[in-house]
């Protein structure tokens, strides 16, 4: 059988108040024209369809319309919650997918059959798989054991949670005539972040060992990291990544999606398939002399100025670079807080006072930027 395996669409997103939403189309449709080519029988979405867990109109039709149109290419469709997800709200909308012939899972449920989805390809090959939404370790791990657990002893508890359900929801794979698959939004350990995850988001004190998956599974579909890779363990594991760079820590990522071709009696053999409708991510830096000298390279950019902080610096680097989202001075020329500077003392202190202090602090000797700070403190006072 033949899987399409996606993840992290992160429909919704917005970059440095840049809507992606028409970049969000474009990708998916070019997903979905991928998912027509290749014949897929089965497509798995392993979590995070939205940004957010509380999409907008647009982004919801925007991702059951791109569900719709998978099923449409005549694959059997899964898609389980991820952490950017609403779970409860994935769920709400089961009803309305059945209908459609989509599998959701967008929360975990008590019942193990709730996650346990079997299925057959039209050539008649059997699958099952095991579909683990995203497990917040809240709700993993009791609050009582949160405060009485060391760090360490937490992470453990949370990875032996995690291992006990998937050994349930696994225990069928016995079958020797039958594919088995997982699917689940999680971290594992020794798996490379996109770059541009945040932390709070990877909760990379939570990564569970890959020895978590059965040897028995034929292959394992990962959701929560957003660079495409392959993970060690007792069987065939791999992170799709993203189909669009998020944000500008992933720039260096090669947007995919997985193909898989695996059979009960033969090892999966993977390929990435590149998606490449997304508007390029690239960061420049320099002096203003040295960028002015630049061509722009095609897409988003993020420009690292190389120079001390004064009035005006944005609006001239703007000029030059109209599709700048981001412009900031270089982090090599920041100094790290609290690095030879002392705290200044706020009793008796103006405001004025308090961010001369601050300027000074920050290497700002630019009398302009204080010239705005009267200006702006006097129209708030006023």
């Amino acid at each position: 059988m033949k899987i399409l395996h996606t993840s992290d669409w992160h429909v919704g997103k917005v970059l440095k108040g840049q809507s992606r939403a028409e970049e969000h189309k474009n990708v998916l449709a070019g997903v979905i024209d991928i998912a027509r080519q290749e014949r897929p029988d089965l497509v798995v979405i392993a979590g995070d369809l939205y940004d957010t867990a509380a999409p907008t109109a647009e982004a919801t039709r925007l991702v059951t319309r791109a569900l719709t149109a998978l099923r449409r290419t005549g694959a059997d469709v899964v898609a389980i919650g991820g952490n950017h997800d609403n779970g409860p709200a994935l769920d709400a909308l089961r009803p309305w997918a059945e209908a459609a012939g989509i599998t959701l899972r967008g929360a975990v449920r008590e019942d193990p059959a709730e996650h346990v989805i079997d299925g057959t390809t039209a050539g008649g090959e059997r699958w099952q798989l095991a579909a683990l939404p995203f497990l917040s370790q809240r709700y993993a791990i009791r609050a009582v054991e949160m405060y009485e657990l060391t760090a360490a002893e937490t992470t453990q508890t949370y990875a032996d949670h995690l291992g006990r359900i998937l050994s349930r929801l696994t225990e069928g794979f016995t079958e020797p005539d039958r594919v088995h698959l997982v699917t689940a939004h999680l971290t594992v350990v020794g798996a490379a972040t996109g770059g541009g995850e945040r932390d709070a988001h990877t909760v990379m004190g939570y990564a569970v060992p890959a020895t978590v998956f059965p040897g028995t599974a034929h292959y394992v579909a990962l959701g929560h990291l957003h660079r495409a890779q392959r993970v060690q363990g007792p069987c065939p594991i791999r992170y799709s990544g993203a189909p669009l760079a998020v944000d500008f820590g992933e720039q260096e990522n090669v947007p995919s999606v997985t193909l898989v071709e695996v059979s009960a009696t033969t090892a999966a053999q993977v390929r990435e398939v590149p998606v490449t409708a997304a508007t390029a991510l690239h960061t420049v830096r320099g002096t203003l002399a040295q960028l002015a000298g630049i061509t722009a390279p095609e897409g988003w950019l993020r420009v690292y100025v190389r120079e001390q902080p004064r009035a005006g610096l944005r609006e001239e680097v703007q000029e030059l670079f109209p599709r700048a989202l981001e412009i900031r001075i270089d982090p090599e020329l920041v100094p790290a807080p609290g690095s030879g500077t002392r705290v200044a003392q706020r009793s008796g202190r103006s405001p004025r006072q308090l961010f001369a202090d601050y300027l000074d602090s920050r290497g700002h000797a630019d009398d302009g930027v204080r010239d705005l700070f009267d200006e702006l403190l006097e129209e708030v006072e006023h």
